[in-house]
């Protein structure tokens, strides 16, 4: 018996996710066909013009924008900042330097260093787990 091995794909959502850019900005073949994960893979690896494009110039998915501008996705609600932004938006956005801008940065930095503290916490605690002697259970 012979297995056939059936090709894995995903919605273009997914795809467009993966690739880090806003769906309905992308084609409208990429909209409404399904991706293989070999075209993901190709995509990735030698992306065609119209991916380069919105990669550099947008518009940009949430995510995008939230590391662009330094912030959460969270904080970027919090701003009031709830469509795609295109790089230019993201720059203007930047040189403006809003309030909610600065306060979002600085909650992100905190909140980096406390992820840092806690890492090392933990690197700190299975150092010491490792370095106690085991003790046999009867």
């Amino acid at each position: 018996m012979t297995s056939h091995q059936t090709t894995q794909t995903m919605k273009p959502a997914t795809a467009a996710k993966k690739l880090g850019v806003y769906l309905e900005a992308t084609p409208a073949e990429f909209q409404e066909g399904v991706v293989s994960r070999a075209e993901l893979t190709a995509l990735q690896a030698d992306p065609p013009a119209w991916l380069q494009e919105l990669r550099r110039n947008g518009p940009h998915p949430r995510p995008v924008v939230a590391a662009r501008l330094g912030v959460s996705i969270a904080g970027l609600a919090r701003g009031g900042v709830t469509e795609a932004l295109t790089t230019q938006q993201i720059d203007a956005l930047k040189q403006e330097d809003p309030g909610w801008l600065r306060r979002e940065r600085a909650t992100q930095a905190e909140v980096r260093k406390e992820e840092v503290r806690i890492k090392e916490k933990h690197a700190e605690r299975s150092t010491e787990r490792a370095a106690q002697p085991r003790t046999s259970r009867p």
